[in-house]
C-alpha cells in the first residue's frame, strides 16, 4: 500500500534510507540521504502531501519517496528525492509503485514539472528525459544526462532556466 507519511513513520523512513543507501558491512555515519530527508522535513520546502511511504501487509514501512519545492528559473517546480526501498524489498516493484504514486499526486496538485538526479537507465521508464531538453540547467554542470525532468499536465514550455533544489540539498 502507498500512503502519505505520518509522524509515526519518521524513524522508519530514516531506517529505509540508511539501509537503501548505506554500504553493506560498513559501520559509521548514516548515508547522506537519511539525514537529507530529516533536513528537508524541517525546511520550508517540505510538502507533506508528497512524502509517501510504501508499506508491507503488516504495516511496516518498506520504502519512501519525497518531492520538495524547488525552482526552475523563477518558476516553482518539484525536486524528487530521495527514493529509497529497504534492500529486502528491492526488485519487487516497490520503487516503481512509489514513483507512480508521487507523480500522480504531484499532477493532482497541479505541479508542472518534477526534476531529479538519478540513474539514466531507470527513470526514463517514468517519462523522465534530460532536463536540458526542456531548457533547464543543473546546479552542477557535470550532472549532464543524469539530471532529468518529467513534465506533468500543467507544464508549459515557458518553464526554463537554472534549477535550484531545496536548501538542504546544498549541504550534501
Amino acid at each position: 500500500m502507498i500512503r502519505r507519511e505520518s509522524p509515526a513513520d519518521i524513524s522508519s523512513i530514516h531506517e529505509v534510507h540508511t539501509a537503501a543507501f548505506g554500504k553493506p558491512g560498513t559501520p559509521g555515519d548514516p548515508p547522506a540521504e537519511a539525514g537529507l530527508v530529516d533536513a528537508l522535513r524541517a525546511c520550508d520546502a517540505w510538502l507533506p502531501a508528497l512524502s509517501l511511504v510504501a508499506t508491507t501487509p503488516d504495516g511496516a514501512v518498506a520504502g519512501h519517496v519525497v518531492c520538495t519545492r524547488a525552482t526552475a528559473g523563477s518558476t516553482p517546480v518539484l525536486g524528487l528525492g530521495p527514493l529509497g526501498v529497504l534492500p529486502a524489498h528491492q526488485g519487487r516493484g516497490v520503487g516503481h509503485a512509489l514513483m507512480h504514486a508521487v507523480l500522480g499526486a504531484a499532477d493532482a496538485l497541479d505541479e508542472p514539472l518534477v526534476i531529479l538526479l538519478g540513474h539514466r537507465d531507470y527513470y526514463p521508464r517514468f517519462g523522465f528525459r534530460p532536463a536540458e531538453d526542456y531548457g533547464i540547467t543543473p546546479p552542477v554542470p557535470e550532472w549532464g544526462p543524469s539530471f532529468m525532468a518529467r513534465p506533468l499536465t500543467s507544464y508549459t514550455p515557458t518553464i526554463r532556466g537554472a534549477f535550484a533544489y531545496a536548501a538542504p540539498f546544498d549541504d550534501l
